[in-house]
C-alpha cells in the first residue's frame, strides 16, 4: 500500500504540479521570500524528460501577465518564477520603468508592484515560441533584463504555471 501511495505521489509531483519555496524578493507583493507555492504543469500542455527522452505538446500558449516557472536560460538546472509581459512577435520596451509593448504603455496593476519601477532598458524584439519575462519587484529581480544568455525564456523552458500559494497562508495567484 505504502508503494502504491508513494508511486502516486511521485507521478503527480513530476507531471502535474510544481511544488517550490520561493528564495528571492524577486515577485514581492504577489509571493514572498519563504512562501511556498503549486504550480500546474500541464497549464500550457505537456513538457516532460521521461528518462531522458523529452515529450512536448502545446495545447496553449501563457498569456501576458500569467506567473510562469521555468528553466532560468543560464542554467537549466534552476527553476525561476516571472510574470510573463512580452509575446511572442511583439516590441517590449521599457523607458523610466513603464512598460511599451509596441510602443503603447501598458498598465501594471499596482496591486503587484510594490515600489515605482525604476531604469530604462531595449527594445527587446520576442523571438517566436518566446517570451519576456519581469519580476514584480522590479527594481529586485533577476529577469529577462538582465541574463547573459539571452533575454526569452521559451516555451520549452516553461514547466508549468504558478496557480497557489498555499504556505503561509492559502491564496490563489493571479
Amino acid at each position: 500500500m505504502i508503494i502504491i501511495v508513494v508511486v502516486i505521489v511521485t507521478l503527480v509531483n513530476s507531471v502535474v504540479l510544481i511544488n517550490a519555496k520561493i528564495p528571492s524578493e524577486s515577485m514581492e507583493k504577489t509571493i514572498m521570500t519563504g512562501d511556498r507555492i503549486f504550480g500546474f504543469r500541464l497549464a500550457y500542455g505537456l513538457n516532460l524528460d521521461f528518462f531522458g527522452h523529452e515529450i512536448s505538446k502545446k495545447i496553449k500558449d501563457p498569456e501576458r501577465f500569467d506567473i510562469v516557472i521555468f528553466k532560468y536560460p543560464d542554467d537549466e538546472s534552476k527553476l525561476f518564477i516571472k510574470r510573463v509581459i512580452g509575446l511572442p512577435g511583439e516590441k517590449v520596451q521599457i523607458k523610466d520603468g513603464k512598460v511599451y509593448i509596441n510602443d503603447s504603455e501598458i498598465p501594471l496593476d499596482d496591486s503587484f508592484v510594490p515600489e515605482k519601477p525604476r531604469g530604462s532598458f531595449g527594445p527587446y524584439e520576442v523571438p517566436e515560441n518566446s517570451y519576456f519575462v519581469l519580476g514584480d519587484n522590479r527594481n529586485h529581480s533577476k529577469d529577462s533584463r538582465c541574463w547573459k544568455s539571452t533575454s526569452f525564456v521559451t516555451f520549452d523552458e516553461i514547466v508549468g504555471k504558478a496557480v497557489i500559494r498555499y504556505y503561509p497562508s492559502v491564496k490563489l495567484l493571479k
